[in-house]
C-alpha cells in the first residue's frame, strides 16, 4: 500500500514516514526543495520504498496535483503533516493562516480531482491548539475532550503569534472536516485528526541536531544549554507527548476503524517548567551546575492552575501505553549531549 505524506521533511513526519517504511509500507512524500529531498533520500538509505516530490508552496493553487497526476492512482492513504509552526510574527495571514487553510484545502482538493476513487483514508496532522481557548490558559477548572475545539475565527485569531497559530490549526481542522461534509458524496475517503501536545523526543537523524531545534523540543534544547531565554522560561506549562507516541497514532489512525471520523488528543499528562528541571538534574550529572535547579518537586504544585485534558476515547484507540514526561525529556536531552560529545 502507498501512503502520501507532506511535509516529509518535518521532525513529526521524519518519525511517520520511519514509521511507514518499517511497517512495509510504500511511501511517497513531498519536500520543498530538491536539496531537501536528496538529504532525506541519503538519510533514509536510499530506500526503494521511498519517493519524494517536490511542493514548494503548499498553499499555492493546486500545490498538489503534480503529485497526485503522478502518483494518484496508488495512493490509498493521506498523511498530511506539512503546515508552519511560527510564533514570532507579525503577518499572520502570510506566515500561518493562508499556509495552514490555504495547504490543507489544495491537498483535499487534489484528492478530489485525481484521487476520488483511490484514496480510502486522510489524516490531518492538527494540534491541541484546535482543541483548547487561548484566554482560559489559566483556567484550572477547564477540562478539554476530543470534542472541544477552540473558538477562534480568522479575524478574532490575528492579535498576536501565539493566537494566530493556534487560530491557524483550527482554521486548516474545520476546513477539512468543512471539506469532506461538503463532497462526502464526491470522495470516498474517511477522515481522522491527530492533535497532539507539546511534542518532545529526539530527532529521527543524530545530524539534524542543530543550535536551534523545532519549537517544543527548543524548549529543553534551551534548557541543557542554558540560553539567555531559559530566563524567561519559569512560566513555562502545558501537556506533553512522545514524538514516537505521535508517529504511530499516525498508523493507527489510518489503520483502525474505531478511527474514523475521529479528533486523537495526542497527550499523556501536564508538566511545568520546574518538572524539565528535575528530570534533567536527575538524568544528567554532567548539567550540573550549568542550569538551573529551581524548586525541586514543586511541580505538581501548579498543575491545578491550568486546564486539564481528559483523552481516555483517544487511549482506547491507540491501544498501547504512552511514553513518560522523563522518556520525553531523557531521550530529547541524550540525543543533543550527545552530538555535543558530553554524554
Amino acid at each position: 500500500m502507498t501512503v502520501l505524506v507532506s511535509g516529509a521533511t518535518g521532525f513529526i513526519a521524519q518519525h511517520i514516514v520511519d514509521e511507514l517504511l518499517n511497517q512495509g509500507y510504500k511511501v511517497v512524500g513531498t519536500v520543498r526543495s530538491q536539496e531537501k529531498a536528496e538529504k532525506l533520500q541519503r538519510q533514509f538509505g536510499n530506500n526503494p520504498n521511498l519517493t519524494l516530490e517536490l511542493v514548494a508552496d503548499i498553499a499555492a493553487p493546486g500545490a498538489f496535483d503534480s503529485v497526485f497526476e503522478k502518483h494518484g492512482a496508488d495512493i490509498k492513504v493521506v498523511l498530511h503533516a506539512a503546515s508552519p509552526v511560527v510564533i514570532n510574527t507579525k503577518d499572520y495571514v502570510k506566515d500561518l493562516l493562508a499556509p495552514a487553510v490555504n495547504g490543507t484545502k489544495s491537498i483535499l482538493e487534489a484528492i478530489k480531482k485525481y484521487g476520488a476513487e483511490s484514496v480510502e483514508r486522510v489524516v490531518i496532522t492538527s494540534s491541541y491548539a484546535a482543541v483548547l481557548d487561548v484566554a482560559k490558559d489559566n483556567d484550572g477548572s477547564i477540562v478539554y475532550t476530543e470534542e472541544s475545539w477552540n473558538p477562534a475565527t480568522w479575524e478574532s485569531c490575528q492579535v498576536d503569534g501565539v493566537n494566530a497559530y493556534c487560530g491557524s490549526k483550527k482554521l486548516a481542522e474545520a476546513a477539512a472536516w468543512d471539506f469532506l461534509r461538503e463532497n462526502r458524496q464526491n470522495v470516498k475517503f474517511q477522515l481522522t485528526t491527530v492533535n497532539p501536545v507539546y511534542v518532545f523526543g529526539p530527532q529521527l537523524f543524530d545530524e539534524d541536531v542543530k543550535e536551534t531545534l523545532n519549537f517544543s523540543c527548543e524548549f529543553i534544547n534551551a534548557l541543557v544549554r542554558n540560553k539567555p531565554q531559559v530566563k524567561q522560561m519559569e512560566s513555562f506549562q502545558g501537556n506533553y507527548i512522545h514524538v514516537r507516541d505521535v508517529a504511530k497514532a499516525h498508523l493507527i489512525a489510518f489503520q483502525k476503524i474505531e478511527a474514523i471520523g475521529q479528533r486523537l488528543i495526542l497527550a499523556n499528562g501536564p508538566f511545568v517548567y520546574q518538572d524539565l528541571l528535575d528530570i534533567l538534574n536527575e538524568d544528567f550529572p554532567q548539567l550540573k551546575g550549568k542550569i538551573p535547579v529551581g524548586n525541586p518537586g514543586s511541580g505538581a504544585e501548579v498543575y491545578k492552575t491550568f486546564p486539564s485534558i481528559q483523552n481516555t476515547k483517544t487511549k482506547q484507540i491507540l491501544g498501547y501505553s504512552l511514553k513518560s514526561l522523563r522518556e520525553c525529556v531523557h531521550d530529547t536531552a541524550a540525543q543533543i549531549l550527545k552530538k555535543e560529545g558530553n554524554l
